[in-house]
């Protein structure tokens, strides 16, 4: 449509003629169910079973099968080190004597009065059979009989206690002692190990540590890269409160060239078989308490809480909470509500 207008300019008029032009702008809809609210265009996955398997590293310590540092009972000055550092000593092998003279010289003196005592207690005896003596008189010499037996046992314990003797048989360690040395009860004079058979003790993340049962085999990488087989024999059941992890104690199945209290690498394969549920990471959604991930059914929107185990840089293992055959969103989950309705753009 044109549209006149005047203006004068130096005494003459001029007409300019304008143009008007209309605009109109269509904007397309978004795409409604039944004329309902909006639905929102996805892709999904359907589940399917996979074949899953990974590794795990761990940090782990060499222990002896058996370990003990030899300390003293009481305090005493040494007399006696029978053993040579670094050698191999039998279970029960004295190793360490301490000055027991006052405990010897007490012993003998309850021997003597013990055997007076039993001497007396025969003669009562054969009395008694003979009606010589009253019940009450042999009652009181097997009294006496039976408390000097108990202070002969009661010395007897007394200078155990002044040796120090090999618990299991073992290899020594070096001694922190000498002969003449005056030692309490807090003193090392050395240590004792079993080497025959190796231990290894390791920690996990509770959810990676979950899969692992005794009996299980892992794999153990020493400072030289030598690997050696271990089993698994026991698992601590109380997970530890400070950083969530799980201790676990394995034999060195094979006479490896380890020595107690060094560092290796723990290689544990665990394999999930071949129904594993694998999705891709970004499918999950995750909040303060819980996991979830959009489940697809009939076309509307289902938020179902799942449990996950491992998870690499693209895919995550579900361990709970779907199924072979259910179908999930893997895109658009920013703008997913729940019984929201959504249009299948793409499935994999």
């Amino acid at each position: 449509m044109l549209r006149s207008s005047l203006f004068k300019f130096a005494g003459r008029c001029f007409v300019f003629a304008t143009a008007s032009v209309l605009c109109s702008c269509s904007h397309k809809a978004p795409s409604t169910a039944g004329g309902g609210a909006p639905s929102i265009q996805i892709d999904v996955l359907v589940i399917q079973p996979d074949s899953f398997s990974f590794t795990t590293d761990a940090v782990g310590n060499i222990l002896a099968q058996e370990f003990v540092e030899l300390k003293p009972e009481v305090s005493g000055r040494i007399t006696h080190l029978n053993f040579k550092e670094g050698s191999f000593v039998e279970a029960g092998a004295l190793l360490v004597k301490l000055v027991d003279d006052d405990l010897q010289a007490q012993l003998k003196k309850f021997k003597s009065q013990l055997e007076i005592a039993e001497t007396t207690l025969s003669r009562f005896k054969k009395l008694l059979d003979l009606n010589g003596m009253n019940q009450q008189e042999y009652d009181q010499a097997l009294n006496t009989v039976n408390t000097l037996r108990a202070d002969v046992d009661l010395i007897n314990a007394q200078i155990r206690k002044t040796e120090i003797r090999a618990p299991f048989s073992g290899m020594i360690g070096l001694r922190n002692v000498s002969v003449g040395a005056l030692i309490t009860s807090q003193d090392v004079v050395a240590t004792l190990q079993q080497t025959n058979t190796l231990k290894l003790d390791f920690v996990l993340p509770e959810s990676q540590g979950n899969s692992l049962r005794p009996g299980d085999l892992v794999k153990v990488k020493a400072s030289n890269d030598d690997l050696h087989s271990a089993k698994i024999l026991a698992i601590e059941p109380q997970v530890l409160q400070g950083n969530r992890n799980r201790k676990f104690r394995a034999e060195i199945l094979e006479s490896a060239k380890l020595n107690p209290g060094a560092f290796v690498s723990v290689i544990i394969s665990n394999d999930q078989g071949t129904n594993a549920i694998l999705i891709p990471t970004n499918c999950v959604i995750p909040e303060s308490r819980n996991k979830k991930v959009a489940l697809i059914k009939n076309g509307k929107v289902k938020f179902q809480i799942v449990e996950t185990g491992h998870r690499g840089q693209e895919l995550i293992q579900i361990t709970s909470g779907l199924a072979i055959g259910d179908t999930i969103a893997t895109s658009g989950l920013m703008f997913l509500k729940p019984e929201g309705i959504v249009q299948i753009r793409s499935v994999k």
